[in-house]
């Protein structure tokens, strides 16, 4: 039996190769030129031929561990939807789901069985308001209304803000953020108001704690630090 990894993988990939005809985006943890797997450099050009293929790292960079779940923000943004197939509780699709949410997307989840700690994950999101999908209709019924447009897109709106001369948190910045939380919830706003850090630097620091496993979000946007075991 494959490992989850691998199954995840090649759904992945069967999901790509599914949608050429009708155009794909594929998002790199890597360098343009990186692919990974390796093998997966031929679909990356096929998708290019109707799609686009993505990284915000740049040449030659080798795809990390780390660089994976930093991706995946990218995937949440890009779709009107994200659907999670299978989760664990600790699953770095909780945090692809939950950056979604936050981005006013629509989160489906496939349920499964409540004894397979692979499913834990995906049926909480359930519990917590996730669509339920059965089928790939319910998926289509859900996002209809989001793709049914009337003229041209409005372009009238204002450009998202360039956060791209912000530099990356130092160490020293992490420690604010650090200092600042506690086990009782704190709302984002406070976080960047006592810090003084740039709203791009703590959100960074907050999505490397919540990949660490020691951020808890709560309703309202706040967050609250999960200390270590004893």
């Amino acid at each position: 039996m494959p490992s989850s990894q691998g199954w995840r993988a090649a759904s992945t990939r069967r999901a790509h190769e599914g949608s050429l005809a009708t155009g794909t985006v594929g998002v790199l943890a890597g360098g343009l030129d990186r692919p990974y797997p390796p093998e997966n450099v031929g679909l990356c050009e096929r998708i290019t031929e109707a799609g686009a293929v993505v990284s915000e790292m740049p040449f030659g960079w080798e795809p990390r561990a780390q660089d994976f779940p930093r991706r995946n923000r990218v995937v949440a943004g890009l779709g009107l939807g994200l659907v999670v197939v299978e989760a664990a509780r600790r699953s770095g699709s909780l945090i692809s789901a939950r950056l979604a949410g936050e981005m006013g997307r629509i989160v489906f989840s496939v349920p499964g069985s409540p004894l397979d700690p692979r499913a834990e994950g995906a049926n909480r999101l359930l519990k917590d308001g996730a669509i339920l999908v059965t089928g790939p209709e319910d998926i289509l019924d859900a996002l209809a209304p989001l793709t049914l447009t009337e003229g041209p897109p409005d372009i009238s709106a204002e450009e998202p803000p360039d956060y791209s001369d912000v530099p990356p948190p130092a160490a020293t910045d992490r420690q604010k953020v650090l200092e600042a939380l506690s086990p009782v919830p704190t709302g984002i706003d406070e976080l960047i108001w006592h810090t003084g850090l740039h709203p791009a630097q703590v959100f960074l620091i907050l999505l490397e704690l919540d990949l660490a496993g020691r951020l808890e979000r709560h309703s309202g946007g706040a967050v609250s630090l999960v200390l270590p075991d004893a």
